[in-house]
Parts: C-alpha cells; sequence; structure tokens
C-alpha cells in the first residue's frame, strides 16, 4: 500500500519538519485513514494494534492543537499502564522536541505524588496518565481540564479488560462536554462500541486489517503433553535461539514459575507480571529492550504496550482463550518490515483455541514437531550486550549525550559498541557490546559524566 506523504497533511512547518527530521515521509495506514478526520477536529475511533503508528497519529493531531501562550492542560491520553504512558510520552516529546516551551508530563501510579503535583502548579500542556493516577491528581484539584481540547483513550479495551471502566469514567467527568475524543482500540468488541456511544459525538470508525500474514509472521503450533510443556519450551528456545524472545503466560505465577526453571537452566531470562515493584519492572524493560536479555516471560497485562523493535519471536507457552489476544500477543514480532516467528505450545485440550485462532484469520494452523528435551543446565548462549548502571539520571541533568561522550572520548570506545541509553529521574542505564563491557565500565568509575563522578556497575541482572 503506497500511503501519502506527510507533506500533504496541513501541519504547522515546524511540525513537519520534525516529523521529517524523524524519518517519517509516508503516513502508516492507521495515520493515513485517521490523520485527516483527527486535524478536522472530529471524534475518531480507530482499531489498530501496537506497532501500526497509532501513537504518532495522535500525538500528531494534539500537538496540532495546542496554544503555547496558555500554560493549561489542553490534552490528555489516557493509558492502561504505567509502560505505555511513558512510551506515549517520550513518542509526543520526540515530535515536539523542537517546539520551544512546550510542556509535557505523565502521572503515573508507582512514582512519588507531590513532584508531578507541583509540576502541574507551573503549567502544563499535555498530559499522558493512568487512570487510577488521573482520578487521584482530580480528586485533589491538583489536575484540572476545564481547558482541555483533546482527549485520548488509548489501549482502551485493555483498560476495560483491567477493570478501569468507572475511574475511566470518572476522569472524564472532569472534562468539558465541548471537546475532540479519540478512541484507539485493539479489538473493536461491544463493550469499545458502548464506551464510544458513552463519549463521543458522531465518531468517524477507522479499522485497519489486524491480521498477520503468514509471509511477515511465520507462525507455527507444537502439539505436546501438559506434562512436557517446559521441556518443549527449552527445546524451542535452545534450537531457534532468538536473541529476543516474549514468552507468554496465562497467570503472574505461572509467569514467575517458568522464568526460574529457565533461569535454573542457564538462559538469559526475566519475568515481568503485575506483583513486581515499578522500580523492578522498569529495569527488566530496559534490560529486555536493550538485548542484555534474552528472555522475557510475562503475562498479557504486564505486557501491554510493549512495543520492542527487531523482536525476533513470541512463544505461547500457553493458548489464550481468546484468539483477538493470540493476535495481539504475535503482532510483537515480525515490525517495520522484518520476519517474525510465533510459536505456539498446544495440548489436547487446547485444540479448540487453535481452531477459533484458524477462524479468526481464515488461515490453517501449521504444524510441527517437537524433538525431545530435558531442561538441565548448562552454560547457554550469552545476550549480545551488558547494562552498566549509572546513578545519576535527569535529576542531575545527565543526558544520553554525556553518557556517549564520556564513553568514545578520552576511553575510546568505539561509538558502534554503545547500545540503547536510558535515562530515569535518579539512574541510567546503557548497554555496552559484551567484549567492551569490563573497559567501558572501568573507564565510566575512572572518568566523569558532566564533569562528576559517579557510581557506576554492571546491573545485577546483567
Amino acid at each position: 500500500m503506497n500511503t501519502p506523504e506527510f507533506s500533504c497533511l496541513p501541519l504547522k512547518p515546524a511540525l513537519l519538519e520534525n516529523i521529517e527530521s524523524l524519518g517519517y515521509s509516508r503516513q502508516t495506514p492507521i495515520q493515513a485513514e485517521s490523520l485527516p478526520h483527527i486535524l478536522e477536529g472530529r471524534d475518531v475511533i480507530a482499531q489498530a494494534k501496537t506497532g501500526s503508528g497509532k501513537t504518532a497519529a495522535f500525538a500528531i493531531g494534539l500537538l496540532s492543537r495546542l496554544d503555547l501562550s496558555r500554560f493549561k492542560v489542553q490534552a490528555l491520553v489516557v493509558c492502561p499502564t504505567r509502560e505505555l504512558a511513558d512510551q506515549v510520552c517520550k513518542e509526543i516529546r520526540r515530535l515536539a522536541r523542537f517546539t520551544q516551551n512546550i510542556k509535557i508530563l505523565a502521572l503515573s501510579g508507582g512514582t512519588p505524588f507531590a513532584p508531578q503535583r507541583d509540576s502541574l502548579e507551573h503549567g502544563v500542556h499535555v498530559v499522558v496518565g493512568t487512570p487510577g493516577r488521573l482520578q487521584e491528581h482530580l480528586q485533589k484539584h491538583s489536575l484540572r481540564l476545564d481547558h482541555l481540547k483533546v482527549l485520548v483513550l488509548d489501549e482502551a479495551d485493555r483498560m476495560l479488560d483491567m477493570g478501569f471502566s468507572d475511574i475511566v469514567t470518572d476522569v472524564i467527568s472532569h472534562a468539558p462536554s465541548h471537546r475532540q475524543t479519540l478512541l484507539f482500540s485493539a479489538t473493536y468488541a461491544d463493550p469499545i462500541r458502548e464506551m464510544s456511544q458513552r463519549f463521543q459525538f458522531k465518531p468517524v470508525s477507522v479499522s485497519i486489517d489486524t491480521s498477520h500474514h503468514d509471509n511477515v509472521i511465520e507462525q507455527r503450533f507444537h502439539k505436546i503433553d501438559k506434562a512436557h510443556r517446559l521441556n518443549a519450551l527449552g527445546y524451542l528456545l535452545a534450537y531457534h535461539r532468538p536473541e529476543s524472545t516474549v514468552v507468554f503466560c496465562n497467570t503472574k505465577r505461572e509467569c514467575q514459575d517458568v522464568a526460574d526453571t529457565l533461569a535454573n537452566c542457564g538462559f538469559s531470562v526475566q519475568a515481568l507480571h503485575g506483583d513486581l515493584e515499578q522500580k523492578d519492572r522498569d529495569q527488566i524493560l530496559v534490560r529486555f529492550a536493550n538485548k542484555s536479555c534474552s528472555v522475557l516471560v510475562a503475562t498479557d497485562v504486564a505486557a501491554r504496550g510493549l512495543d520492542i523493535h527487531d523482536m525476533q519471536a513470541v512463544i505461547n507457552y500457553e493458548l489464550p482463550w481468546d484468539a483477538e489476544v493470540y493476535l495481539h500477543r504475535i503482532g510483537r514480532t515480525g515490525r517495520a518490515g522484518k520476519k517474525g516467528l510465533a510459536l505456539s505450545l498446544c495440548t489436547e485440550a487446547e485444540l479448540n483455541r487453535v481452531k477459533a485462532i484458524e477462524d479468526f484469520q481464515t488461515l490453517s494452523a501449521r504444524w510441527d514437531e517437537v524433538a525431545p528435551f530435558k531442561l538441565a543446565y548448562e552454560q547457554r548462549f550469552q545476550p549480545p550486550m551488558v547494562t552498566l548502571w549509572i546513578d545519576g539520571g535527569r535529576k542531575q541533568k545527565v543526558r544520553p549525550g554525556d553518557i556517549l561522550g564520556a564513553l568514545t572520548g578520552t576511553a575510546g570506545i568505539a561509538g558502534s559498541e554503545v547500545g540503547k541509553i536510558d535515562i530515569f529521574d535518579k539512574q541510567a542505564y546503557v548497554a555496552i557490546k559484551r567484549e567492551s563491557a569490563d573497559k567501558a565500565l572501568t573507564c565510566l568509575r575512572n572518568g566523569k559524566i558532566k564533569g562528576r563522578n559517579f557510581n557506576v556497575h554492571k546491573s545485577h541482572w546483567s
């Protein structure tokens, strides 16, 4: 599909210039279908999966509506999880990076309330937040929506799945009725239609085909005995040796048990589920995204909003009950035109789930054998990167360029050896190619970043 260029849209020159500087030339299908309506100020209900470009669609729309001379909340994006809220916030900041005096703030749980309240007092244009924390700020009057122009409900289906319906309704009750409401969802079930009827005015419906054709994502199903499920998972990981794999489990306990077993057998693995502290969740996602951890075992809720580039494989340790959830899981691989691999373990009792998936995709399942395999400890292949932790972040005005400069300056670490750099409020993480990790660690410990000495060590989970 040859979609139109962004230059065809009626955008402010500065915003268009920044979009092009980020390497965006042609619109994705969801952007081409939704942006003209969004820029006209229409309400839009859009069905699109993670990775389709939906965030840029509503971000460009809301940035076009802002009056930067007024330091009032004019756009609000509601997300189901902190991880997604952080990703959306980063994307909006990227798109607005050359816009002077714009204030964008994330309001999520798991972080202190008072600094968020103080930031709101100084004036903010765009707020991105999770339902519970937004409700808390509204109830305490630290957040006011009197001047709101654009409301975005991102991954609305997951917010309903997580039981946020009443809280979202309460949050929206504080917004003016005369506003633009954009609703994005991976599914288009009846609860989403009902939500649209309650909160939108004559919305334009946009739906992008969410099927994953076999030439993009190779889907394979493996019939197993229930007692051999763990050994079968070990076989798939050992056989395919993907650098970056998400293994989906249906429960938090199963998720942790599977991760513990794989770790005890020498795999580079972490578990991601709802019982983790937010700091631990942040560190796990950093490590997985920068390729210093190869396997992430996750539940659906914990992995919502997970958008890792170049994820090579998704494995369903157990198939979900819902065919749409299956489609959403496997859609995390095969991004940006790259090939993806989706592997699913299935017992006799779960064959009805495979049939539902076949019917939903109008695609016959491809079955492969799993060779006999016994999980046991051995020194497995190691991830290509190692993560270094630095005890300074945004509060110390540390920027990615400062860390990169400290590594590539007198230390002589080649820029090609340095991977992803993540900056948080009080710490930073930098990925280094494994063979250069010790040299980089010595360099940062003995050198300075922004003229200061910081504690640096290999993260305990590298």
